[in-house]
């Protein structure tokens, strides 16, 4: 196992001291979710890039000072530590975000990631948003929408009948951050026409109460 088990309150003080950022899962057996955490922490670990981070798996329920300490009300919970301190959290299960963070620890011993990764991400996006003439960026997917305001969109976008295409953000925590950035539009979902925003539900209801959606899609 790549992430170290926490056995006694001592190892795991001696362990969070270390220079090295430490990932530390707080679990329990019981909980299925603590598992798939575990297994995609294990992954990262043996990545070349994360090595550079320890991986620790903190029994919330037998080591019960600790969790208390840290406010541990549910698992799995992700803590960050560097040099003793708490830095970061993660309450629940959120790969991407484990994901997302892992990297950003990783990187901070040097300089050569975050350049690169700000690089990337940005040309990146500006390939998803002009995959289509009409580009949807929402939790789930056309057939699958995964809340209520994308659900809404797309029955909206679907009385058009314009042909689109959807990005599901919630399988990629890079993309559901930066495009907030690159569009300087914070929420959910994000209507794009020809590589270009057009706004969200908000937007799309206004533009369908105006007599004006079907022009906007179709310029």
């Amino acid at each position: 196992m790549v992430v170290l088990k926490v056995t006694s309150d001592d190892q795991y003080k001696q362990l969070i001291g270390a220079a090295a950022v430490s990932v530390v899962l707080f679990s329990a057996e019981w909980a299925e979710q603590c598992k798939q955490i575990s297994d995609v922490m294990n992954e990262l670990a043996k990545q070349s890039d994360f090595k550079s981070l320890q991986y620790l798996d903190v029994p919330a329920e037998d080591l019960s000072e600790i969790s208390l300490h840290h406010q541990i009300d549910s698992v799995p919970t992700i803590l960050f530590f560097r040099a003793g301190t708490a830095v970061d959290r993660i309450d629940g299960v959120d790969v991407g975000t484990l994901t997302q963070k892992v990297k950003k620890y990783a990187g901070a011993t040097g300089l050569n990631a975050t350049a690169g990764v700000a690089s990337n991400i940005e040309v990146r996006l500006k390939e998803l948003i002009n995959v289509s003439k009409v580009m949807i960026f929402m939790k789930g997917d056309r057939n699958t929408p995964r809340c209520g305001f994308s659900k809404q969109l797309i029955a909206i976008i679907n009385d058009t009948g314009v042909e689109y295409e959807t990005f599901d953000i919630l399988t990629d925590e890079a993309v559901r951050q930066g495009l907030k950035t690159f569009s300087n539009w914070p929420t959910y979902p994000q209507v794009y026409v020809n590589g270009e925003l057009v706004g969200g539900l908000d937007i799309i209801k206004e533009l369908l109460e105006g007599g004006e959606l079907k022009e906007t899609l179709n310029p």
